[in-house]
């Protein structure tokens, strides 16, 4: 019998790719193509749906293509996506009814002090869903949907309406849209929504109600690895089984077979993102983090993470690049910056703080600023900047999870930065490791989709599969990162209760 390979759908907050993988893990083929970036007022931010499936359209032919396969050649589909990016879209037409809203927008900030109100302030729903009230999450995106456009809210009551993550969108149209489109998520996705309780995986009618978002809008919960169903007849995928959906960094988690209790990751991509596993307890954060779903696998138990989730990562490099032209593309700001900050320190609060403060009345600064600062020490200060806020979700992880760290697994774009990867191992004191494969996030929908159809036996072969690339060991003097650490939180500081009620 021909090789077979297992595809990945990677829906991301900048670009959609599809990816090919063998057995062992390895990429085997890629094709990526980026998608607008939408501001419309300062904090919000939008993404074209329809553009969105377009792309994914061309990326699952040219993935196909560049390795000369067809769908005969592929044994399951995976799919990935941006969380809390959220879309409402007509059941019937198949027309979005607004651009989606992203997750990095803040124009629901209103609408979560207005639950807030109600009783238990930013913790109201936590208990049940491992989330603060926060601009983040999808549910209040839904909610400002519904009050905002036009008929919509009339719509949905009469059950035209349907919402989803990203996943969704891109599983429903790829079995087929108005035309018998399966309208699932998992529970990756469904536990950014801050609708679902985490202790039975289901939608929470009283939740929803409060919220104003009707049931019927919201997809059928499934596990992240399970046959749903087929590709649609006319598409790159026809009759291929699509067999996993897990939200990015929980796919990134899978795909860096973190896969026991105190194992984690770090993602650096448009945001930064770190993931530990809990096991099937569910640990409650005091200390800032989410309690979210890592994953669940067919009828297995499901497995519970805490999630340090930062704003501005791999988009302050993409800031610096569009909109000060300091640089021309993403790789230059390693040869640009300096070997030190200059006493400079970038917050990129842009929109407000996530992990571990939430506060959405920050916004970005630059501080410590003198006349020896120059542009090198500005990029410097952004590289820096990604570290140090991981650092201060490590040191919430190990408090709440009472397990110290030995070691940080990475991924993301912006692992290539060797510059950004010692300084991150120099300011957490323990080594940093880059796996063989650092897209992990494409690799772990693989995975997810291959287990379903028996591509892969079990966990065991997706541990088997993963391999160190290169580490970092810390070499930085512990009074240096300690003087570095203190001047940074001084520097946080400064970007609170700056937005105030006529801003």
């Amino acid at each position: 019998m021909s090789e077979k390979f297992v595809a990945a759908i990677d829906s991301g907050t900048t670009s959609v790719r599809c990816m090919l993988f063998n057995r062992e893990g390895r990429v085997v083929s890629v094709a990526q193509r980026e998608h607008e970036q939408i501001f419309p007022k300062a904090g919000w931010v939008e993404h074209n749906a329809i553009e969105i499936w377009d792309n994914t359209r061309l990326v699952a032919a040219d993935a196909l293509a560049h390795v000369d396969l067809n769908e005969s050649d592929i044994a399951a589909v995976g799919i990935t996506n941006q969380r809390e990016t959220a879309l409402v879209w007509d059941r019937t037409t198949g027309e979005p009814v607004h651009n989606a809203i992203v997750w990095q927008d803040t124009r629901t900030d209103a609408i979560c002090q207005e639950l807030g109100a109600l009783g238990g302030g930013a913790d109201r729903y936590k208990a049940k869903v491992g989330l603060p009230l926060a601009t983040y999450f999808s549910g209040p995106k839904v909610r400002w949907i519904l009050d905002n456009v036009e008929g919509a809210r009339a719509k949905a009551e009469a059950g035209d309406l349907v919402f989803g993550n990203m996943d969704t969108w891109t599983l429903w149209n790829m079995t087929g849209g108005v035309d018998g489109g399966l309208h699932v998520t998992d529970p990756t996705n469904a536990s950014r929504t801050m609708l679902m309780d985490l202790d039975t995986l289901s939608w929470d009618a009283g939740i929803a109600a409060e919220m104003g978002i009707p049931l019927s809008m919201l997809p059928e919960i499934r596990s992240s690895s399970e046959v749903y169903g087929n590709g649609r007849e006319k598409g790159s995928f026809a009759g291929v089984p699509i067999a996993g959906i897990l939200g990015d960094q929980q796919a990134a988690t899978f795909g860096q077979a973190c896969l026991s209790p105190g194992e984690a990751k770090n993602t650096y991509g448009t945001g930064c993102f770190m993931l530990l596993n809990t096991g099937t307890e569910k640990v409650p954060s005091k200390n800032g983090l989410l309690t979210t779903v890592c994953y669940k696998i067919g009828d297995q138990p499901t497995v519970y993470a805490l999630e340090g989730s930062i704003a501005i990562a791999g988009s302050l490099v993409q800031w610096l690049r569009d909109n000060l032209g300091l640089i021309s593309s993403a790789p230059e700001i390693e040869e640009l910056a300096a070997p030190d900050n200059g006493g400079c320190y970038f917050v990129p609060a842009f929109s407000g703080l996530f992990a571990p403060y939430w506060r959405s009345d920050a916004r970005g600064a630059i501080v410590g600023l003198t006349r020896y600062v120059n542009k090198t020490h500005i990029a410097r200060a952004v590289l820096e900047a990604n570290a140090y806020q991981t650092k201060e979700v490590l040191d919430a992880m190990n408090a709440d999870s009472g397990v110290e760290l030995k070691a940080l697994k990475v991924d993301g774009g912006m692992v290539a930065n060797d510059t950004l990867m010692q300084f991150q191992a120099d300011i957490l004191d323990v080594p940093v490791i880059r796996p063989v494969v650092a897209e992990t996030t494409a690799l772990g929908a693989a995975y997810a989709a291959g287990l379903a159809v028996g591509f892969w036996d079990s966990e065991d072969d997706i541990r088997n599969n993963w391999a160190e690339d290169k580490r970092w060991n810390p070499s930085m003097e512990s009074s240096e990162r300690d003087r570095l650490y203190r001047q940074w939180k001084k520097a946080v500081t400064k970007t609170l209760d700056w937005v105030d009620e006529d801003v």
